[in-house]
């Protein structure tokens, strides 16, 4: 049994899968669909919302650092899902590279995590954009009361507790509104997310255009506080908040599940990739710099952190409400891409026989995996609706850096293993490059762990029951 667990799938190319007589995904991606697929899901809750949750709580004005570390982590992650991804254009993601190269019982275990990166991340980033709206309609008075518009639990002392609430309901219904729109196809849903890319850079250029001459260098001393422990300040709080705005970055990733319904992958999901990363981080350093020389940091750890510095400075409101719609637009985008990830990590799953038959089901009009949309859709909405962004956040970040851990090993496993295939995309100095790059995602994940324990803890036990329930006993590739 042990032997079995570690079987890997042959490498198969996607024109070989394609011939297989099914109904597949539809060849609709250019090099730059997948770019603006990227930024569209990185830009947004990175900026909008746990910036200022990372500089109050953890790092200070040295947020800057922790965007720079999770920067660097991601770049040695992505320089190795360009290569898997160039190499094995399919849908899986993280979990289609690891049945190749590690075996299928590693598989399952990061297609686990992905479940954390997409389906949480979808949900983590509907609170905040529940949040930006309610701020917006505050401005009319047509805010939702907070019954309506927080959480029902919050997490006290590693426990939950009620906090009178009884749903967060425009949460739930934008969750529901994308749901619908990557039900009807990939066209449309790239296409509306290149629009709502463009008006959120546009939005950010505003916010730092018309923001540097409010930028008061005082605010950036002492630009480490003096650390208080457990991840609090200090270059340890620095840490800690690289591992919180880790969650940032997911997007890039995401663009290596559209690989299947890519016209031309071997070129350009390398581009998409790598580009979309670029230009994202490069914004996240600029705007957190910013943002705490506008407001002392510990006055950020709000759900709507750049509208909260715009109110201090009665000249900029005007900005207030144009930052609010840009934000709104941009987690919609970020949203939009993470409910088109997970289902198609789920399609792939299925057709390996690791999750039922139901999740592979493909629309005969619309060629999109339906079925694993709505299930999608339906438990994003539901956690969007109950739980707050904090905790969310930290599972998708742990997801999040175990799969590209994994990503990384996987790499150089291949490259001994099967030296022969081709890779139109080869990582640079790969012996070094992916070995710092598991390294530095390893590191980061161990400081999450370390406050949230208890829930992965529980995450991966369910996972493992799935498995050896399900997934082990159905493995399509132990029966052939």
């Amino acid at each position: 049994m042990f032997r079995d667990l570690f079987v890997t799938k042959p490498v198969l190319s996607a024109a070989e899968e394609a011939a297989s007589g099914e109904v597949t995904l539809r060849r609709a991606l250019t090099a730059r669909h997948l770019i603006m697929l990227g930024i569209g899901a990185v830009i947004g809750a990175g900026i909008f919302v746990l910036t200022g949750q990372a500089a109050a709580v953890h790092a200070g004005p040295a947020v800057v650092l922790s965007f720079v570390f999770a920067g660097v982590a991601c770049a040695f992650a992505g320089l190795c899902y360009a290569e898997f991804a160039s190499m094995l254009p399919v849908s899986g993601s993280a979990y289609s590279y690891s049945y190749a190269t590690l075996g299928e019982f590693v598989a399952w275990f990061i297609g686990w995590m992905l479940v954390l990166e997409y389906l949480f991340a979808a949900s983590t980033v509907a609170v905040g954009w529940s949040g930006y709206l309610n701020s917006l309609l505050v401005d009319y008075n047509l805010a939702l009361p907070a019954a309506l518009s927080s959480a029902p639990l919050t997490l006290v002392g590693g426990s939950f507790q009620l906090t009178g609430a009884i749903i967060n309901l425009p949460a739930v219904l934008i969750v529901a509104a994308i749901s619908c729109l990557c039900y009807v196809g990939i066209t449309q849903s790239a296409f509306v997310n290149s629009i709502v890319v463009a008006i959120k850079l546009v939005v950010i250029l505003m916010f730092v255009g018309f923001s540097l001459r409010y930028v008061d260098p005082a605010n950036w001393h002492p630009f480490i506080p003096a650390a208080q422990g457990d991840g609090h300040f200090g270059w340890d709080g620095v840490f800690r908040g690289a591992s919180v705005v880790f969650f940032a970055y997911i997007g890039f990733d995401a663009v290596s599940t559209a690989a299947q319904e890519c016209k031309n992958p071997q070129r350009d999901m390398p581009i998409g990739i790598l580009g979309s990363l670029v230009v994202c981080t490069i914004l996240y350093i600029i705007v957190s710099g910013v943002l705490t020389g506008m407001l002392p940091y510990l006055q950020l750890n709000t759900a709507h952190p750049v509208t909260t510095a715009l109110d201090a400075y009665p000249s900029l409101r005007w900005l207030k409400e144009i930052v609010a719609i840009g934000a709104i637009a941009g987690l919609s985008s970020v949203i939009l891409v993470m409910l088109m990830g997970q289902p198609r990590i789920f399609y792939t799953m299925s057709r390996d026989g690791l999750l039922p038959k139901l999740f592979g089901k493909v629309h005969p009009k619309f060629q999109t995996p339906y079925v694993g949309t709505v299930i999608v859709g339906i438990v994003a909405a539901t956690l969007a609706g109950l739980f707050p962004i904090g905790v969310l956040g930290d599972l998708v970040s742990m997801g999040t850096l175990l799969a590209f851990a994994t990503v990384c090993v996987g790499v150089l496993v291949l490259r001994y293993s099967r030296p022969d295939l081709a890779r139109p995309f080869r990582v640079p100095a790969v012996w070094v490059i992916c070995p710092l790059g598991a390294l530095a995602c390893l590191f980061l994940f161990g400081r999450s762990f370390i406050d949230n324990w208890k829930w992965m803890s529980a995450w991966i036990a369910l996972g493992l029951l799935v498995y050896f329930l399900y997934g082990y006993r159905n493995s399509r590739l132990r029966r052939r």
